[in-house]
């Protein structure tokens, strides 16, 4: 399993609190850095990471039936996907060990995450990802200046020639379920989403799972919070996977031993939730498990469905991981699986615009056609 980072809650508690929050004019990840694992001093990143929006969507909870739903939109992160969370505390990291250079594998996200926060502060970084990633996650990697290998194989593939390269060479890994502070940057959106609804933490966070990464951290963020008496309830974490990349949701509905079981050969068109072996399958399991949660599984024709029912319910633009923790929630309400009265999340994870064959798709599906005209 994946080291957990433990902190000293009674201390600090006294270094942070709700009300001092409430007078923060720092609308960033950074606002929360007496719970995050860097020095007081450390060097920060330029780029505004965190503090997304969190919408009400009155339109899509009638439909289906709610009183109260919300979309958190990670899809406006500076490389428009969560994963600039993490990315935003691994550049900070390599900073404090004197990293030369910082490297990653990716199925396109959190490479670009990386990519970018790396340029902001002219660090130098080696990429690892499927030559099959959609082009505008390659093309962002390209523009930021990275040296990037594109592997003929899977995103498995590409993690195990990471950290392969990683041990060969010496260089600052920022793998998730590896570096155990990546965790800690994904956290940060639990306690964003809490914060946001007045320290009112909702029933229920719905959220992709690929390699359980996310999940995890939304775990460990909300469990920080119930350490600091900050939230009254611990949020069922329900977690999405793709039908063709169901790893997680198999071993949990079947009480599979995830110790043992064996990868699986995973195909979606949701290219940030295809995983055969989850990396960090010991947290996403737990976060499930010990929130009351559940997982859930949708084939790919309704991640591609939902991207337009929540782009033209909200305007709120997710690409098909992003979308997928939407599909879920339909799932979940036609299997009673969500009562009516409860506040519930979704967790958009990546913006639109990261794979545009995955929108047209999706358009397609909807019958939607442009008109050509002279």
């Amino acid at each position: 399993g994946i080291l957990d980072v433990q902190y000293d809650y009674d201390f600090i508690g006294r270094q942070i609190s709700k009300e001092a929050l409430l007078e923060s004019g720092n609308l960033s990840i950074w606002r929360y850095l007496p719970l995050l694992p860097v020095h007081p001093d450390a060097t920060i990143p330029p780029l505004a990471v965190g503090w997304t929006p969190l919408y009400p969507s009155r339109r899509l909870a009638k439909e289906l039936g709610l009183n109260a739903l919300w979309i958190k939109d990670d899809g406006r992160q500076p490389t428009a996907s969560f994963k600039d969370r993490a990315s935003a505390v691994a550049v900070v990291k390599a900073k404090e060990k004197g990293a030369e250079i910082i490297t990653t594998a990716s199925t396109g996200n959190a490479a670009a995450a990386l990519s970018g926060l790396c340029a902001s502060i002219q660090q130098a970084n080696v990429i690892f990802v499927p030559e099959t990633a959609p082009q505008a996650k390659i093309a962002q990697l390209l523009v930021f200046g990275s040296r990037v290998f594109l592997v003929k194989g899977t995103y498995d593939d590409a993690f195990d020639l990471c950290l392969k390269a990683t041990k060969t060479y010496g260089w600052y890994n920022r793998n998730t379920a590896y570096n155990p502070y990546m965790t800690e940057g994904k956290k940060t959106a639990a306690y964003e989403i809490c914060e946001q609804l007045g320290w009112n933490a909702p029933d229920r966070i719905f959220v992709s799972v690929g390699d359980g990464c996310i999940i995890g951290g939304l775990h460990k963020g909300l469990k920080d919070l119930a350490a600091l008496g900050w939230i009254d309830k611990m949020p069922k974490l329900m977690g999405v996977q793709a039908a063709g990349s169901g790893y997680m949701y198999e071993a949990w509905k079947s009480n599979e031993d995830i110790h043992t079981k064996p990868p699986i050969s995973a195909q979606t068109v949701a290219d940030s939730i295809s995983s055969e072996l989850p990396r960090d399958r010991i947290k996403a399991l737990a976060a499930v498990n010990e929130t009351g949660g559940a997982f859930l599984s949708v084939e790919d024709n309704e991640i591609l469905s939902a991207i337009t029912q929540l782009a033209r319910s909200t305007g709120v633009f997710a690409e098909p991981a992003g979308a997928a923790a939407y599909a879920g929630l339909i799932k979940a309400v036609a299997q009673n699986r969500v009562s009516k009265d409860d506040t519930v999340v979704v967790l958009n994870t990546g913006n639109g615009l990261k794979d545009v064959a995955g929108a047209m798709q999706a358009v397609d599906l909807a019958g939607t056609k442009p008109f050509r005209v002279k």
